[in-house]
Order: C-alpha cells, then sequence, then structure tokens
C-alpha cells in the first residue's frame, strides 16, 4: 500500500476503490434493466444509441473516432440497431460514400425509457441525502474528475 501526502496509508485507494463500487453496481442495475427489459438491447448497443442521440447525422466514423471501438464491431452493432428500427441511415449528399446515422422515432422511445430508469436508479442512489449533500458530493466528484484532467 502506498501512503498519500498526509500520511495516511491507502486511504486515496479507498476512496476511489468506493467509487468504482458504487459504479459499478450502478451499471449493474442498468444492465438488468436492459437484459429484463422489453428493448432487447445490450449496453453497447445503448451507448451507441446514446452517442447517436447526442451526435445526430454522424457517420460510423465519428462514432469509432469517439469511442476507440473497433470499426468491425461498430459496424455489427449499428446494423443490429438498424434492423431493430432504433437507428435510421440517409446516405451524405456531398459524399455518397458517408453514412449519416440519426435515432429514429422508436429509439428515441427506447432513450426516453432508458432515461427514465438511469433517473430511477439515481434517486434510489441518492436516497438520504440533503439537497446541500448532494450537491457537496457533486462538486467533490467534479474536483476529483479536474484532478484527472480530460482525455
Amino acid at each position: 500500500m502506498s501512503t498519500n501526502t498526509t500520511g495516511r496509508r491507502g486511504k486515496d485507494e479507498d476512496v476511489l476503490e468506493l467509487v468504482h463500487s458504487v459504479m459499478h453496481r450502478y451499471r449493474a442495475r442498468q444492465y438488468r434493466f436492459l437484459r429484463d427489459g422489453p428493448q432487447d438491447i445490450t449496453h453497447m448497443e445503448g451507448k451507441v444509441l446514446f452517442f447517436f442521440d447526442r451526435h445526430p447525422d454522424a457517420t460510423q466514423s465519428d462514432l469509432a473516432q469517439h469511442s476507440g471501438r473497433d470499426k468491425a464491431q461498430l459496424a455489427r452493432l449499428i446494423k443490429g440497431l438498424r434492423d431493430k428500427g432504433l437507428l435510421d441511415a440517409e446516405t451524405d449528399e456531398a459524399d455518397r460514400r458517408q453514412v449519416r446515422l440519426r435515432v429514429s422515432e422508436a429509439g428515441q422511445a427506447v432513450q426516453r425509457e432508458l432515461r427514465r430508469q438511469a433517473r430511477q436508479v439515481s434517486v434510489q442512489a441518492l436516497s438520504g441525502l440533503s439537497a446541500d449533500e448532494q450537491a457537496q458530493f457533486a462538486a467533490l466528484l467534479k474536483r476529483v474528475q479536474a484532478n484527472l484532467g480530460e482525455e
């Protein structure tokens, strides 16, 4: 174990391990919802939908650059989402080699349900904390995030 700047052994690691544990439990709830819910989508499909919801008319290349994922894996995910009617595609007028993707109406309904479920888990996770405690918690996490810098 390492010693931090105040001489307490392992406390920094304990805090970050706790953050990891909390996020693991949060994501486990999300995965369970995806697995057991009516959406019939995987976690990765949910992430792809989220990307195109935030970046309408982006391309598969844009997603690959953003995510750092393998283009072949992304092509399969996108094809699956298009086959399920959750993504719409349109050939770019200026460059016919490019296909612009956006979340379909059915995909938007899935996105709304995923956001609703995420809010429920967040409410449950933060229950018992006052508004001031929640604000303080968010501020502390933002400071930790800033300390780690952006990628």
